[in-house]
């Protein structure tokens, strides 16, 4: 039951920081900066955020200045680079699933005994070699990367030149239109991960809902490159979880019912 509730505020307080970071602590939208000026800021931003920014700028000039195509590419190889810790993420979180019938006879048989309950639950996740914690630590290593690429894209310069549809990617986006794609894509990945998960955690359900809701909010007072950012995201989460989660999901019901004619 610990490890349960250590697991749930692991990822709430995630989420909030997650949120707080990238509304609460931004500067103004016209406050820009170029990447060689990232040099003479703070610790994170000579040491981090300049090389996200320079990245940015290269995969710009790739695209003969194009930074909508910038944003994507860094979006793809960021989000890649970091796959074997979403990998490492779907496996514990596949390991605990599977332990879900023994965890739920050790709650009815201990359920008025908490430390015995503790103990045993520990003991087997001791035997199965699982940390159940291990689900949610990939999250945290995430966010500063997450920031960063963040940080990299309100504080270009170039960028603000740079166009969507005739609107340069440092207005408002016109219409709702990025905001509303950026908060369905959110709904959609969130609402992905709440379907896969066995367990249910109504506080963690309440936060997934009001996620878009903020991401939306959010988008309204932001330059296009922000939620533009946030949807290519949403996309590449919305497909890889397809992969790691609907698909096999999928198939072993298909073959429960193959076996069950």
């Amino acid at each position: 039951m610990l490890f349960r509730n250590n697991r749930k505020w692991i990822l709430v307080v995630g989420l909030l920081l997650s949120i707080s970071l990238l509304s609460g602590c931004m500067p103004e939208v016209d406050h820009t900066k170029t990447t060689e000026n990232l040099l003479e800021g703070n610790f994170w931003e000579r040491n981090v955020v300049y090389y996200f920014a320079l990245t940015l700028d290269t995969f710009a000039n790739w695209f003969g200045g194009i930074y909508v195509l910038a944003i994507l590419l860094l979006t793809i190889v960021v989000r890649t680079l970091i796959l074997p810790l979403t990998l490492k993420q779907y496996r514990s979180s596949k390991a605990m699933q599977a332990l879900q019938p023994q965890l739920t006879e050790l709650r009815n048989k201990y359920k008025d005994n908490p430390q015995k309950l503790q103990e045993e639950m520990m003991k087997i996740y001791q035997v199965h070699n699982i940390n159940p914690l291990a689900g949610c630590l990939p999250m945290i290593v995430q966010m500063p990367i997450f920031i960063a690429l963040y940080n990299a894209i309100y504080w270009n310069e170039n960028l603000r030149s740079s166009e969507l549809f005739g609107w340069t990617l440092n207005e408002t986006s016109p219409w709702y239109f990025l905001p509303l794609l950026a908060a369905i894509t959110t709904f959609v990945q969130t609402k992905m991960m709440q379907v896969t998960q066995q367990q249910q955690m109504p506080m963690m359900s309440i936060l997934l809902t009001i996620f878009p809701v903020m991401i939306f909010v959010m988008s309204l007072s932001f330059p296009m490159a922000l939620p533009l950012y946030w949807v290519f995201s949403n996309i590449y989460t919305i497909v890889q979880n397809y992969f790691l989660y609907v698909l096999p999901a999928r198939k072993g019901k298909d073959k429960k019912e193959v076996l069950a004619k």
